[in-house]
């Protein structure tokens, strides 16, 4: 066991570059757990990020969530990942996945098989880092005699950031750990557990040992109605980015989301949200309240619970308050 907080941060991509190096180490500081940096494109890169991330901070882990499967070739990703890997040991989680369709069709890059290119990219990459050879002639990429002049054979955890329930399996089977999404709820997390236990009783690994860092929309304030009002802004973003998927199909609400996402503006959609919405699928309110918030996420299978600060232009107000009036608090109970 580790005595790390199970609460970490994810820089929001809009961080200026030049000051993501002070908010990794405020974060760090602060007392979080762990430390993630996203890859949306196109907004911070996610190697480059994280090598700026490991450089400045000390112990804390850092978290790449996620590399589309489909942007670079699974030899580049396995020469970045060990690059990073053995420079800074044990430090370094990747995350990949199918990346967002929108982004991804932006740039030609959409797969004909999303699932069998997340399979060749997490297994290839995994070989290379090994130390293993490739040739391979006959799947979605091509090895020719490929192999890692600086290969980790120590290791590295690879997670799968996946959604639906063919690729949860996938998850469980091939990956070290799945990360959740920021709609991700706890009755989608006890789910999401379901797959992913079929996948690695498939492969045989050990279903206990599947770690699920879960992103979450997060805003906290002594007004706990600033807060949830924060939090319902970010929460219609996000729905209105992703649309209907099983995050949101497990508690039977796509007719009414369907209607609301209809109604197209972002302030109408984020007013016609229903209150029980906020509360189930974010983290918000006051300090206390976000201390039981928190412990669902926990109870419900997240192995950490990743705060999305909203707005992000009081990231730095709000993790200080949860610093010294969330994290303490957490600690007592768990």
């Amino acid at each position: 066991m580790t005595d790390r907080s199970p609460v970490g941060v994810l820089v929001h991509g809009t961080t200026p570059p030049d000051q993501l190096v002070s908010v990794c180490v405020g974060i760090e500081d602060a007392g979080f757990g762990e430390l993630w940096l996203s890859e949306d494109y196109f907004f911070l890169g996610g190697p480059t990020s994280a090598a700026m991330a490991l450089q400045a901070t000390r112990e804390i882990p850092v978290g790449i969530g996620i590399l589309s499967a489909v942007v670079r070739h699974p030899a580049v990703t396995a020469m970045e990942v060990s690059t990073l890997s053995l420079a800074y040991p044990g430090r370094l989680i990747t995350g990949i996945g199918h990346g967002v369709p929108f982004w991804t069709r932006q740039m030609g890059l959409y797969p004909k098989s999303p699932m069998r290119s997340l399979r060749a990219v997490i297994e290839t990459t995994r070989a290379l880092l090994a130390g293993e050879t490739l040739t391979i002639d006959d799947g979605p990429f091509t090895f020719d005699q490929v192999s890692l002049v600086h290969p980790n054979p120590a290791g590295v955890d690879l997670y799968a950031g996946v959604i639906g329930p063919k690729s949860l399996e996938l998850a469980g089977e091939i990956a070290d750990g799945t990360v959740m999404s920021v709609i991700a709820a706890p009755k989608y997390l006890e789910y999401a557990k379901q797959h992913i236990a079929a996948g690695a009783a498939k492969a045989g690994r050990d279903p206990s040992t599947h770690r699920i860092p879960t992103f979450v929309i997060y805003s906290t304030d002594a007004d706990g109605d600033v807060a949830r009002a924060a939090a319902r802004e970010g929460l219609a973003f996000y729905l209105q980015a992703v649309g209907p998927t099983p995050m949101t199909g497990v508690y039977g609400i796509h007719d009414r989301l369907g209607e609301i996402l209809a109604l197209g503006d972002l302030a109408a959609i984020a007013e016609a949200l229903p209150e029980e919405w906020v509360e189930e699928f974010t983290v918000s309110g006051t300090p206390k309240e976000c201390v039981g918030r928190i412990r669902r996420f926990l109870e419900a299978g997240a192995t950490s619970v990743v705060l999305a600060p909203f707005p992000a232009e009081r990231n730095a107000e709000i993790l200080a308050l949860t610093a010294t009036d969330v994290l303490p608090h957490l600690e007592e109970h768990l």
